[in-house]
C-alpha cells in the first residue's frame, strides 16, 4: 500500500510516500481503507521529532482519518496516534465514529480531533452548561479547531472574541458566529479585549500559541477566568510566572486529546454531545484546502506558514 512515511525528523521535506506492508490488527483494532486525513499542528511536530512518544522514523504519519472498516463495511471517521496517512490504517474502535449522513471522506476526516479538542476546551473551562454571559477568547480562529470552536460557542450562546493575523479570515469566522475578531497584526489583543470588555476581560482563553502568549492570556482573563492550553504552534515554550494567577483567582489547564482519548466513557459523552449537534444540522467542517497524498509536503508547507483557513486534508487514492 501507499503512505506517507516521516523518512527522518525535519520538516516538510522530509515526508515520502513509498510503498509500506498492510497493517495488521491488534485486539479490538480494525481496519480501516483510508480515503481521506485530517492535517493537524500535532503531525508537524510529529514530524520535526517533537511530539511526545514519537518513535524513530521512519514511521507512517497521521493521526485523523475517514475511510472503510473493511470487516464491517461501514463509513466510518476516526483518531490514532500514528499511521493515519496510508491507503489502510488500523484504529481501536473505541476511537471509531460514523461518518454522518451526506458528509464527504473529506469533510469526515476533518472532524474527530478539532471538534473533540474544541468540546474538551469548552468543558474545561465549565462553559459546557451555558453559564449566562460567559466570554471566550479563541486564538487562531480561523484554523481547525478555532472554526470547530466558534460553531460550538455559537450553540453554547458565548460571547467570542477570535485572534487572526487575517481581515478575510475574520470575515470568514464572523460568519460562522463570531462575534468580535481581533487582527493581532494591527492591535494587541490584550488592549482589544480589554477595550471590547471595559476592562472585565474573559472568562476563558483558548490558548495554543505557546511562549508569552500563556501569561498573556491570563491578564485577558476575568475574575476565577480559566486559559485551556493545548498546543504551542510558536514553537516557543510556554511562559508563566504562577504569582500572575493570584489576583483574579486565574487558573491555567492542560488539554491534551492523545491523553483524554483513552478516556472511553469521557469520550463517549463528548460524542454523544456532538452527534446531536451533528444530526440536527449545527456542526459542519470548514475546509479550507485538499490537497492529494502525493503532495503532502505542499500541504504541511501551508500550515508550518500559518497560511490556512479551517482545516487542510490530505485525499488518498
Amino acid at each position: 500500500m501507499k503512505a506517507l512515511v516521516i523518512t527522518r525528523f525535519g520538516g516538510p521535506e522530509v515526508l515520502e510516500v513509498q510503498e509500506a506492508p498492510d497493517p495488521h490488527p491488534g485486539p479490538e483494532q480494525v481496519v480501516v481503507k483510508v480515503e481521506a486525513c485530517g492535517l493537524n499542528f500535532a503531525d508537524l511536530l510529529t514530524a520535526r521529532g517533537g511530539y511526545a512518544g514519537t518513535p524513530k522514523p521512519p514511521l507512517i504519519a497521521g493521526r485523523e482519518f475517514a475511510g472503510i472498516d473493511v470487516a464491517a463495511g461501514r463509513r466510518v471517521m476516526g483518531y490514532t496516534q500514528w499511521a493515519a496517512f496510508a491507503e489502510k490504517t488500523v484504529a481501536q474502535r473505541a476511537l471509531l465514529w460514523p461518518v454522518p449522513e451526506g458528509w464527504t471522506a473529506e469533510q469526515a476526516a476533518a472532524f474527530p480531533v478539532n471538534f473533540f479538542t474544541a468540546y474538551f476546551a469548552f468543558w474545561k473551562a465549565g462553559l459546557i452548561e451555558k453559564p449566562a454571559g460567559a466570554r471566550v477568547m479563541i486564538h487562531a480562529v480561523a484554523g481547525g479547531v478555532g472554526t470547530a470552536a466558534v460553531q460550538i460557542g455559537k450553540i453554547l450562546g458565548v460571547e467570542m472574541y477570535g485572534t487572526s493575523s487575517s481581515e478575510d479570515k475574520l470575515a470568514r469566522v464572523r460568519e460562522l458566529g463570531l462575534q468580535h475578531g481581533i487582527n493581532y497584526k494591527k492591535q494587541d489583543y490584550r488592549e482589544a479585549i480589554k477595550d471590547l470588555t471595559q476592562g472585565e476581560g474573559v472568562d476563558a482563553v483558548f490558548e495554543m500559541l505557546g511562549g508569552e502568549h500563556v501569561a498573556k492570556s491570563v491578564k485577558c482573563l476575568r475574575e476565577f477566568g480559566r486559559v485551556i492550553v493545548y498546543g504551542a504552534a510558536t514553537g516557543e515554550t510556554p511562559q508563566l510566572d504562577t504569582r500572575l494567577l493570584y489576583a483574579k483567582g486565574a487558573s491555567v489547564h492542560g488539554l491534551w486529546l492523545t491523553y483524554l482519548s483513552q478516556n472511553r466513557s469521557l469520550m463517549a459523552a463528548a460524542w454523544q454531545q456532538l452527534s446531536e449537534w451533528v444530526t440536527a444540522g449545527k456542526l459542519h467542517p470548514v475546509i479550507g484546502k485538499v490537497f492529494p497524498l502525493e503532495q503532502a509536503r505542499e500541504a504541511f508547507t501551508l500550515m508550518q506558514e500559518g497560511k490556512n483557513y479551517g482545516k487542510i486534508v490530505l485525499k488518498v487514492g
